[in-house]
């Protein structure tokens, strides 16, 4: 049964919202009537209604966004599973988040996955007509679910993988955010200094007919090329941003980018580990919910965003359908780290699969944060000293000359 969306007035003038089941929007407007309500509209739940619920024509296309974030979709999941997990069928789950929800459109979004069901489509099949908002992967695992009769514990499942993911990415960008503050602020310091404060003082001593010391010299043509010719380098760097951006639009470039970035000293180890986590965590969430092998891999591989280890991962993919194990098929391809093909094994060897990947996942992403934790500890004091040495030699190439004026007048 379709779900419509409504804005009525009731006796004492006042306006409500809301949405309805019905066959026809007429079936609505006579609900509507029955409670006691004036209908002024009523709308069927389409696609467009429920990307965006502000704004019309081109500025809602340009301007629309995810209902549901990667922490609301953890959060989300984790209130349906909680639901259907306690014995509570489906249908009434999702009415009893539909009822609770404030926000529209994800009020809008839940009205209409609820119809869906209502309709007698299956969950996986209702949320699949709404791709931005839930991954072929969210599906595929829901699907499994329905199917093998275990839907409350694979919601859970799926709920620790997200919260899992969006943890790692938060550490991660928690670790970098400090580094990235103060290299922001040091560029626009010295930017500063260099630009305005040293051709000011540099001013004073031009009429001295005195030779300059060195540093003075070689600050004031920084300054002097520096607003000179300051926007062109900026708009140079622009244009540089943009060109390698469309570049690596291309997916030969970007797998050759992605394979030299895996290569780099210590950010290529973090990509790596990262993308291993998210790798080994996802296949064995699909394995354990029942999943076939091969589509695993194949959706494990797509959560991969360094296009040279995903290639691995659908290299490995092949030699799993010619009949390879998946260890040996992971081991052969070295951008994985090794624990992912020993993991793997393990799994072959005991039968538990998912927990081994499991385990290997938790292992890889422990390993990043330290990683990550470690940098971060090393980069912030290295900034804070190569920013005073910069300021110190400003500083220095404006003190010389007042140090040698000072001489010459003694």
């Amino acid at each position: 049964m379709p779900a419509y969306t409504f804005e009525a007035i009731d006796a004492q003038g006042n306006t409500k919202k809301g949405v309805l089941e019905g066959d026809t929007a007429r079936a609505v407007r006579s609900l509507l009537r029955n409670q006691s309500l004036i209908p002024i509209a009523v709308e069927p739940i389409s696609g467009s209604v429920i990307e965006g619920t502000s704004g019309k024509g081109l500025n809602r296309v340009l301007f629309s966004s995810r209902i549901y974030n990667a922490t609301n979709l953890a959060i989300w999941t984790r209130q349906v599973a909680g639901l259907v997990s306690s014995g509570l069928p489906l249908e009434r789950a999702l009415t009893a988040l539909t009822d609770e929800c404030e926000d529209e459109r994800q009020r809008n979004l839940l009205a209409n996955l609820r119809a869906e069901v209502n309709a007698g489509s299956t969950f996986a099949k209702a949320l699949s007509q709404h791709p931005k908002e839930f991954s072929d992967i969210y599906t595929a695992v829901i699907a499994a679910g329905e199917q093998s009769g275990n839907l409350g514990l694979v919601l859970e499942r799926l709920a620790d993988d997200l919260e899992e993911q969006q943890a790692l990415k938060s550490k991660l960008m928690g670790a970098a955010l400090y580094p990235a503050i103060v290299t922001v602020v040091a560029i626009i310091i010295v930017l500063f200094l260099v630009g305005y404060v040293v051709p000011q003082v540099a001013n004073v001593f031009v009429g001295t007919k005195k030779a300059l010391p060195f540093l003075t010299v070689a600050m004031l043509a920084t300054s002097d090329f520096v607003r000179s010719y300051g926007w062109w380098v900026l708009a140079a760097l622009v244009l540089i941003a943009l060109g390698v951006h469309f570049a690596l639009k291309n997916p030969v470039y970007r797998e050759k980018f992605d394979a030299a970035f895996l290569n780099m000293p210590v950010i290529g180890k973090l990509a790596r580990g990262y993308n291993a986590a998210r790798f080994a965590s996802t296949l064995a969430m699909l394995a354990s919910a029942g999943v076939p092998i091969l589509k695993s891999l194949q959706a494990a591989a797509q959560t991969l965003s360094n296009t040279a280890m995903r290639a691995d991962a659908m290299d490995a993919l092949v030699l799993v359908r010619e009949g390879a194990p998946l260890a040996s098929a992971l081991a052969q391809k070295k951008r994985f780290p090794g624990i992912v093909s020993m993991f793997a094994r393990l799994g072959e060897q005991t039968g538990q699969m998912p927990l081994m990947l499991s385990r290997a996942a938790k292992q890889l992403s422990i390993e990043v944060q330290r990683r990550a934790m470690h940098l971060a500890t090393i980069l912030e004091p290295l900034l804070i000293v190569a920013m005073g040495v910069v300021v110190l030699l400003i500083v220095m190439a404006v003190l010389l000359p007042i140090i040698q004026l000072n001489q010459m007048v003694r």
